[in-house]
């Protein structure tokens, strides 16, 4: 059991209460986690994938979507069981098991995947917006920079303001899908012959592994181990009992509503393009436009607002998983709108030269591709995922039972078989086409996949050979020291920032506390006008004038009440000038006053104390 307090998504880490609850209401404390997980199987590029497997093998491909939502049930619970008996995420415990230098190149390939998660976000938001209201498509990508403020918002607000908006989206989604359903009238007969499997080669491969991608995306893995930590329960064999149970309610129903929404837009597809002879609509605008024309303007419409309300819930997680990914392999924990806006530009780049470079109608294939590009991830998440669960040192007799290792292990087996066919498929296809120069795959791409798929086997093997963990500590710190007798400290040299307003005498009473009368003080001021930026020193503006002035005052005062001063003035940018002198006279500790701001006045006035405490290897007092 993991009893570190750097917990995941430590901002809501157990801020569910579970507890003193039954029936209906034990239920309904614990439904949530898997709804925010569940709308990446229903995501834009879900859309794109059971779109062109619709259109282009009509109702054949359902059984590979059933497969796939198998699949994700079992996985998905695996990840909740993780997250519920160790008080791990899938990221932490791969931290735990495997080196570093396997670590890194794992968080590099999760960073990928939701890379093009997040890609699919923007292009399904994007053409959803061009739907609706005729906006340009370059400026729908634009304009999904912005989600980030409303990331922020419900992430203040707390994790069940978060479940609340996310349920609401996809709510939105299954009724509009629900309409359509009635709207376009499949025959029932001919949806279940699609449930019977089928040999899939060619292009119906490539389909039906980017339905796979879709729908078992290794993000969710992720997510999923770190928000049922969301739930505050108790750490009994009772209560851990129950909070797998009511997790496994939570995900069996939600994932089965998502496999209902991908199931009826294939459906869909299938019944108004396939049906009436159109075998190539790959491209969401272009089932929009035949939506209108078949079957008037209700119906795309819904469309449209269903493909929004998706696109803005699936990249919220997206973020959520970023954030677990990154301090879990790399003990690395930055602000989240940082990691968000981050994560979106990566995204954009891709999005941006697709359009630029190849015109608005290549995005359906960059969706589709997008999709690909997870289900290649899978096995670097579901294999290490597998051996944690199996693992009964750490899960104790909660560790799985040999039927479902067996279940686990051929649903790995299935995904990676398929993604080796596909890559198999793929370079040979490269390697005939006339117009693309070889030497190049040879060189480069050849030598990249056997090195990952190197990668892949040794993430397999290496835990059935050392089964103790390599790191004690999670992120973003280490363990506990003992503190043992506490000695005094005495400073010598003090720095103290002052800028001549009403607090400098709570910074000066603090400083001078510290060091006493043996201590040697520093006054510290920094001029940021635009002379002192250009000119520094050489500048000899009014304010640097009165500045001096001040300090003397200072000065004069300090020494008459007996203490040893000395003036340091900068120029410039106060946190590089005050860390540049604090180094300059190898001062021992640092006072400084609050700046009083935060959140957006942050983005404007800077945040001088945190990149000072950053730049300086010495104590720094923060007084307000």
């Amino acid at each position: 059991m993991n009893t570190n307090n750097d917990d995941s998504l430590s901002e809501v880490h157990s801020s569910i209460n579970t507890g003193g609850k039954t029936g209906w209401r034990k239920l309904f404390a614990f439904i949530g986690p898997a709804y925010l997980v569940s709308v990446g199987y229903m995501d834009p590029g879900n859309w794109a994938t059971d779109i062109a497997g619709g259109s282009q093998f009509g109702y054949t491909l359902i059984w590979v979507l059933l497969m796939s939502n198998l699949m994700a049930l079992l996985l998905q619970s695996l990840s909740a069981r993780l997250g519920i008996v160790q008080g791990l995420d899938l990221a932490q415990a791969s931290r735990n098991t495997y080196p570093a230098y396997i670590n890194y190149p794992l968080y590099f390939l999760a960073q990928i995947a939701i890379v093009a998660c997040d890609l699919a976000e923007i292009i399904g938001m994007a053409i959803g917006l061009n739907l609706l209201f005729g906006l340009p498509l370059i400026w729908g990508i634009s304009i999904t920079i912005l989600d980030t403020f409303l990331l922020l918002f419900l992430m203040n607000k707390g994790m069940r303001m978060m479940e609340v908006f996310i349920v609401s989206m996809v709510f939105i989604v299954g009724i509009s899908f629900i309409t359509e359903i009635l709207i376009v009238k499949p025959l029932l007969g001919e949806v279940i012959s699609g449930f019977k499997p089928s040999i899939l080669t060619g292009n119906a491969l490539y389909i039906a592994i980017g339905i796979i991608g879709a729908t078992v995306m290794p993000h969710n893995l992720y997510l999923h181990s770190s928000l049922v930590q969301t739930r505050k329960i108790e750490r009994t064999p009772k209560g851990i009992r129950e909070s797998l149970k009511y997790n496994f309610i939570d995900t069996t129903i939600a994932l089965n509503l998502a496999f209902f929404v991908n199931a009826a837009i294939l459906i869909l597809a299938a019944t108004a393009f396939y049906k009436n002879g159109l075998f190539e609509v790959a491209e969401i605008q272009d089932a929009y436009k035949l939506l209108d024309h078949i079957f008037g303007s209700v119906a795309p419409t819904l469309f449209a607002i269903a493909l929004i309300a998706s696109g803005q819930s699936s990249t919220i997680t997206g973020t959520l998983a970023g954030q677990i990914v990154m301090e879990g392999h790399l003990k690395l924990r930055i602000q989240p709108w940082i990691r968000r806006l981050l994560t979106r530009m990566m995204a954009i780049i891709p999005a941006f030269y697709t359009i630029l470079h190849f015109g608005e109608d290549a995005l359906g294939g960059l969706l589709v591709l997008s999709q690909v590009v997870l289900s290649l991830q899978l096995g670097f998440a579901v294999i290490p995922l597998i051996h944690f669960n199996s693992d009964k040192s750490k899960m104790k007799e909660y560790a799985i039972k040999n039927w479902v290792k067996i279940l686990a292990w051929l649903t790995a087996l299935i995904i990676v078989s398929l993604n080796v066919q596909l890559v198999i498929e793929e370079i040979g296809a490269w390697i005939k086409d006339t117009t693309i120069n070889v030497w190049w795959i040879y060189l480069l791409v050849i030598p990249v996949i056997v090195m990952i798929f190197a990668l892949l086997i040794y993430v397999f093997i290496m835990p059935f050979f050392k089964k103790s963990e390599l790191h004690s500590s999670n992120v973003p710190h280490g363990e506990a020291l003992e503190i043992g007798e506490i000695q005094p400290i005495q400073y010598h040299k003090v720095g103290i920032s002052v800028d001549f307003s009403k607090n400098d005498r709570n910074t000066l009473r603090h400083a001078l506390i510290q060091g006493g009368k043996d201590a040697e003080y520093h006054l510290i001021h920094i001029v940021e006008t635009a002379g002192a930026r250009f000119h520094g020193e050489k500048v000899l503006d009014h304010e640097t004038q009165s500045d001096t002035d001040n300090l003397q005052k200072y000065k004069l005062n300090l020494e008459e009440l007996g203490y040893k001063i000395t003036i340091a003035i900068g120029y410039g940018t106060a946190a590089k000038a005050i860390s540049a002198i604090v180094k300059e006279r190898e001062l021992d500790l640092l006072v400084m006053g609050a700046h009083g701001h935060s959140g957006i006045s942050d983005l404007i006035f800077g945040t001088t104390v945190e990149k000072v405490r950053h730049n300086v290897q010495i104590p720094v007092l923060i007084t307000k």
